[in-house]
């Protein structure tokens, strides 16, 4: 197929393109990079300036590729509602243009939109926390940032992901939450569970040694989001764990870095701290256990069970205390020797078996595959 993929994030698409291009599809990627993580793309769709001016001027160049380069593909897929940095309104006449001139336009669930509020907020809903809610209360993230919840479920970011939701024919979620919320708005036929694509070759393996001098823990922060992953509690957690035993763990720690920067520092490792409030464990947990470090993320029963895996349990799966966090710091930290090793190892195993590129993109384009055929069933004119 030919395959266009609009908008990045944490750089999934970018991945998932290397698993296409593997499998033997033509694609092409177009994003902003993700800002500051600098990843890979074919079409840059960076905003050049701040302000009016920045969005007036990627506005004119999206309308510029719609009529040129987005077009004639036979998917296209966004990785969210909001998949150029621009006013909703604006968007929306871009993607109403890009779905006339293509064969079929899917969306990526792999980030927040309106069902993924909706679900995190419902009291009746399959999470029983999520970055928004905890324990039937609003999260410290809501609490500091209350535009977080009124900005997507507001009345114009409703209607504009109703209109995405209406018009896509399909949605595949790179988590078992994107899942759920997707399927609020979507029948189950028209959802598909792909996952976080890992590129296994460009990942060197670092084994833990068998007695580590010092437990490294690493914590990669997105400045402005350490409230929605937990990680500002991670960060104290271990902290106060490694107070405990300082001569036994240290922590790093790095914020913003680009993409190509971060996967070296990240060799420096035994340890990688990703988020707290997660079910399952998202791209930094999965790049450090490629490389065959051990991960602190979101690894609940419901995952495990969702994705039918009943023997690799390698991920440290961060409670929701503090204090308890914390007693897990140190029950790391004193390891018996070998295990860290181990598990590490067997952190490694599962991103072959359920994330490497080629697994995943293989789900996306088998799915892709399965919609288009249905669509040109009912299409096609009957004798």
């Amino acid at each position: 197929m030919k395959i266009l993929l609009l908008g990045d994030a944490s750089n999934c698409h970018r991945t998932l393109a290397i698993g296409l291009r593997d499998l033997g599809h033509e694609v092409t990627v177009a994003s902003d990079g993700t800002r500051w993580m600098q990843t890979e793309r074919d079409i840059d769709l960076s905003r050049h300036f701040a302000g009016p001016t920045g969005g007036a001027g990627l506005y004119l160049r999206s309308l510029r590729l719609t009529a040129t380069r987005f077009r004639d593909f036979d998917v296209v897929a966004i990785h969210n509602p909001i998949f150029l940095s621009l006013r909703p309104g604006r968007v929306r006449r871009i993607f109403d243009i890009i779905r006339r001139n293509n064969r079929s336009i899917f969306l990526t669930a792999l980030g927040t939109d309106t069902p993924y509020v909706e679900e995190c907020l419902d009291p009746d809903g399959s999470l029983r926390y999520s970055e928004y809610m905890h324990l039937g209360k609003p999260s410290p993230m809501v609490i500091e940032n209350p535009d977080r919840v009124t900005t997507w479920t507001g009345e114009a970011m409703t209607a504009h992901c109703r209109h995405i939701y209406n018009n896509v024919d399909g949605a595949v979620a790179v988590l078992y939450e994107y899942l759920l919320s997707a399927r609020r708005w979507l029948p189950e036929a028209k959802t598909a569970y792909g996952g976080i694509p890992i590129d296994m070759n460009e990942l060197t393996l670092s084994e833990i040694p068998e007695r580590p001098e010092k437990v490294r823990f690493f914590l990669g922060r997105h400045k402005g989001r350490l409230a929605a992953k937990g990680t500002d509690r991670l960060e104290l957690a271990a902290r106060r764990a490694i107070e405990r035993h300082p001569e036994k763990a240290e922590l790093i720690i790095v914020e913003n870095r680009p993409y190509k920067e971060y996967i070296e520092l990240l060799s420096q490792a035994h340890v990688v701290i990703d988020q707290a409030y997660s079910y399952t464990p998202a791209t930094n947990a999965l790049l450090a256990m490629a490389k065959g470090q051990c991960a602190v993320s979101g690894a609940e029963p419901e995952f495990y069970n969702f994705i039918g895996e009943n023997r690799l349990h390698p991920i440290f799966n961060s409670p929701l205390d503090t204090e308890s966090m914390t007693s897990m710091f140190e029950q790391i930290i004193t390891s018996p020797p070998g295990e860290l090793r181990r598990r590490g190892l067997e952190g490694r195993e599962f991103v072959k078996k359920h994330n490497a590129a080629p697994v995943v993109a293989a789900r996306f384009a088998d799915f892709w595959q399965r919609r288009l055929e249905l669509k040109n069933q009912f299409s096609t004119p009957k004798p």
